[in-house]
């Protein structure tokens, strides 16, 4: 089976109240619909979010993540609190920009999503984003962990920081897909360091693929719940790569269930992924048998 053409089942648009999801993937789904490639208009994007949470599945969808530089827009167009997420790519300046737009505006403040600027040292970094962060300890911060040769120092600045690392797993060009090696060892060293992670872009399927429009491997949420488990019971980065690697979804889905007694520790280091379409990763979830039909419309 081709994961491009996996059941893509539509999620009911409003249903109360929710059913109680598998504890596997709870929050599992982070509402990233403004972004590549879905990019879905900010005054579609909230009404469409509100409907998510409204839903049966609503137990699976994280917060709305929004850039920044959405924020001032975002205001005027709410009468009720939402909760997000924001996106700060420009470093620790960006995470006092944060804290100061959100002040005004009706949101529940889920998490910043940090980005270490290029050429910036790993203890200029923290010590930044030390300051940027000072009173809002209560706002957890992920850091998008650079895939050069700082990686190791900043994965070992979260471990001392607290804060949560974010691993980029795609996005609109080659260059932004890490190999499965890659991903893997990223993956363990998150795990032997006790750091939460989650993943952005590309992550639209359950299974590993290759994209038939733009020729791009494509890495699967599966494969990454699959690999995090591996990587807490002592796994080595290659044997992760192996779980990373395989393609065939019946065999990925067919693991699954034997995480359901582990699925809290998994999640705990797992911690969501973005996904610019809520309907199409747990459209394939329900196509591979791994979600009750409750959640779904039948003829859809």
């Amino acid at each position: 089976m081709d994961l491009g053409e996996a059941v893509m089942t539509e999620p009911l648009a409003a249903v109360a109240p929710a059913i109680e999801p598998p504890a596997l993937f709870t929050g599992l789904c982070d509402d990233a619909a403004v972004f590549p490639p879905g990019l879905a208009p900010l005054a579609e994007a909230v009404p469409a979010h509100r409907r998510h949470r409204a839903a049966a599945y609503a137990p699976m969808v994280g917060p709305l993540v929004l850039p920044v530089n959405a924020l001032g827009d975002l205001g005027p167009m709410l009468r009720e609190k939402i909760g997000i997420s924001v996106t700060a790519p420009g470093g620790p300046d960006d995470v006092t920009e944060t804290f100061a737009a959100a002040s005004g505006i009706p949101v529940e403040l889920h998490g910043i999503e940090v980005a270490v600027p290029p050429g910036m040292s790993p203890g200029d970094f923290f010590r930044a984003l030390d300051r940027a962060h000072a009173g809002r300890e209560d706002v957890p911060v992920c850091v998008e962990v650079p895939r050069d040769e700082r990686r190791s120092e900043i994965i070992r600045g979260l471990a001392a920081t607290g804060h949560r690392a974010k691993f980029r797993t795609g996005g609109v060009t080659a260059d932004l897909y890490p190999s499965v090696e890659e991903l893997a060892d990223a993956i363990k060293s998150a795990v032997i360091a006790g750091v939460p992670f989650k993943a952005t872009a590309g992550l639209h399927n359950p299974v590993r693929h290759t994209e038939r429009a733009t020729g791009f491997d494509q890495h699967g949420y599966l494969n990454i719940l699959l690999a995090t488990d591996a990587a807490l019971d002592g796994g080595t980065a290659a044997e992760l790569a192996k779980i990373l690697d395989q393609r065939d979804p019946f065999f990925v889905a067919g693991a699954v269930p034997a995480l359901a007694d582990r699925a809290a520790e998994i999640r705990s280091a797992f911690l969501s992924f973005g996904t610019c379409s809520i309907a199409e990763p747990l459209g394939d979830l329900a196509g591979l048998g791994l979600l009750p039909d409750e959640f779904f419309q039948e003829d859809l």
